[in-house]
């Protein structure tokens, strides 16, 4: 598998406009499924992804087709989900953290290289499972 087919999620990178929201969008199934399974994905994705980034010169900055770091930070945000409620809300904090970058995801995002490209999306990915946990913690999905 060469380390372009994965950097992309196996083309979801290539998608337009948004190939950010794509690659988000590409492991939403994962809701479906315990969250241990989520986590699972997001730490599969997450070595994928470093392997790749590591093999990619072009990962010193995030290109724009390299979505595989979305995977893992969405999947890190579903395993926390609980509920289609969950779900929806765990997609929407993830992609509003990943864009606005705010504290620890700004700092991430500052990282140079396959770090950088990959830890920004699993700390918007952390901070969305915070605000999940804090939904079904006030028991309102």
């Amino acid at each position: 598998m060469s380390p372009a087919r994965i950097a992309s999620l196996w083309g979801v990178g290539g998608l337009r406009p948004a190939p950010g929201t794509w690659g988000s969008a590409a492991v939403l199934p994962l809701a479906l499924l315990p969250g241990w399974v989520a986590m699972a994905a997001c730490a599969a994705f997450t070595l994928a992804g470093f392997w790749a980034l590591n093999r990619l010169p072009e990962a010193e900055r995030d290109p724009d087709w390299v979505v595989v770091d979305e995977a893992a930070g969405m999947s890190f945000a579903l395993a926390f989900a609980m509920s289609l409620w969950g779900a929806a809300l765990a997609f929407a904090l993830f992609r509003l953290f990943d864009i606005a970058k705010p504290g620890p995801v700004g700092w991430a995002d500052r990282q140079p290289g396959p770090f950088g490209v990959m830890a920004d999306d699993l700390a918007a990915g952390g901070l969305a499972a915070l605000g999940v946990l804090a939904f079904h913690a006030a028991g309102l999905g």
